[in-house]
């Protein structure tokens, strides 16, 4: 008898890796297609001696652009930390108003899938020219005008004065944007809190854990792989947000100047920082991370021992 051919089976790795590669499949393609011609465009002009603006033709090798940046332009240092002082103020907010309103979506309440609708339209609606368009119609700086003294009453803050009140505005309006902008936070932090098994909140109450402690020795263990991603994604979303004023100073040079090395030199310095910061925060990520799966292992295996001390007959002795 001939022996049937054998079928071809994939394991459960194997399918797995198949399904991510399909998912992942447009944006490789999208990459080769539209991004490596560019980058590679753009490291150039940021080393090369000469541009011709007439087919973009570069010619020789320099730092002269690099160095220009730190010590002849004293514009943009200034500009520099302009929009890193705005990123390291909006970024700690919104991950932490990102997941206080993710747990709060994630109880058992009524139109639970309303509130989730209604938190992330903002950031469909209001993204790019159109969040840039409402900023300069200063609508984040008019919350106090919008509530009409219902949210805070205009004879207190006439009391304190217009140092006070620009104050709670500038604050009213860094709420405003942060909330606006924290959809997709907001969505990946509930997909972490909904993979959270109900046994461990259980076990944890059974041992007399209050909320607090289910929060940090529960909620925030498991969901840190979220934690990381949303992390990583507001660092990048905030550096590269079109009220970004280091990019409006860059697309300055690049589009109006038309200094195109001087543009794509300042882009890869900030592309370079971006790049060390989020490096920086995966290792702290990571090092919390194992350290806490260190912790549990350990937790883990006393417990075990106790239970093997208990359980173990006791010898006795005439």
């Amino acid at each position: 008898m001939k022996e049937g051919k054998k079928k071809f089976k994939l394991t459960l790795h194997q399918r797995n890796s198949l399904k991510g590669l399909v998912f992942v499949a447009p944006f490789i393609v999208g990459v080769c297609a539209f991004f490596i011609f560019p980058i590679y465009m753009s490291l150039r002009l940021s080393v090369g001696k000469s541009v011709a603006i007439v087919g973009m033709k570069v010619s020789g090798w320099t730092l002269e652009h690099f160095i220009r940046a730190f010590v002849v332009d004293i514009e943009f240092l200034p500009t520099f930390g302009t929009a890193v002082q705005q990123t390291l103020t909006q970024f700690p907010l919104t991950i932490v108003l990102s997941l206080i309103i993710a747990v709060l979506l994630n109880r058992d309440i009524k139109c639970r899938g309303l509130f989730r609708v209604i938190f992330f339209i903002p950031f469909l609606l209001g993204s790019g020219e159109v969040m840039q368009q409402l900023i300069n119609q200063g609508v984040d700086r008019a919350v106090l005008n919008i509530m009409d003294g219902r949210l805070i009453p205009y004879n207190v803050l006439s009391y304190f004065g217009d140092t006070i009140m620009d104050v709670v505005q500038t604050v009213l309006g860094v709420l405003v944007t942060v909330l606006w902008n924290s959809g997709v936070q907001i969505l990946l932090f509930l997909s972490g809190l909904q993979s959270i098994s109900p046994s461990l909140y259980e076990a944890a109450k059974i041992d007399g854990a209050t909320e607090w402690e289910l929060f940090w020795k529960v909620t925030v263990p498991m969901i840190s792989p979220m934690l990381l991603l949303n992390i990583v994604y507001t660092l990048v979303n905030s550096f590269t947000n079109i009220s970004n004023p280091l990019l409006t100073y860059i697309q300055t040079y690049g589009f109006t100047n038309a200094q195109f090395s001087y543009a794509a030199a300042l882009g890869w310095i900030y592309f370079a920082f971006i790049g060390v910061l989020v490096a920086i925060v995966f290792a702290v990520m990571q090092k919390y991370m194992h350290t806490s799966e260190v912790e549990e292992v350990k937790k883990r295996e006393h417990k075990h021992r106790v239970f093997t001390i208990e359980k173990a007959p006791k010898r006795t002795f005439d």
